[in-house]
């Protein structure tokens, strides 16, 4: 069993940044990837970036390539997310899930664990 706990999120100004971390828990292996995803209410969650915990790859969606980055602190067991220059349009919560699969999984159906997430709010 994998525990994940989002932490990070509040408001913020249009072109501002923020830094995301999901503290890992529990029978974690180096195998693993890490993604972020977000979600606005009643729509359904969306994959913005994930690494791939031994490697450090990493994969993002189009829409946040050169603004966000993902990471993680293997001592710290925590993945961060990095979000700069943010825009009104990243509002969301924002969640961090736990994948088994191979190589760098983009759908939620990928990911066994998932943290209770984070809002993020950003005003124009």
């Amino acid at each position: 069993q994998v525990q994940l706990v989002e932490s990070g999120g509040e408001l913020v100004q249009a072109g501002g940044s923020l830094r995301l971390s999901c503290a890992v828990s529990g029978r974690m292996f180096s195998s693993y990837a890490m993604g972020w995803f977000r979600q606005v209410s009643g729509k359904e969650r969306e994959f913005v970036a994930t690494i791939k915990w031994s490697s450090g790859n990493t994969y993002y969606t189009d829409s946040v390539k050169g603004r966000f980055t993902i990471s993680r602190d293997n001592a710290k067991n925590t993945v961060y997310l990095q979000m700069n220059s943010l825009k009104p349009e990243d509002t969301a919560v924002y969640y961090c899930g736990a994948s088994a699969v191979l190589g760098l999984p983009t759908t939620t159906a990928r990911y066994s664990y998932w943290g209770p997430g984070t809002q993020v709010t950003v005003s124009s």
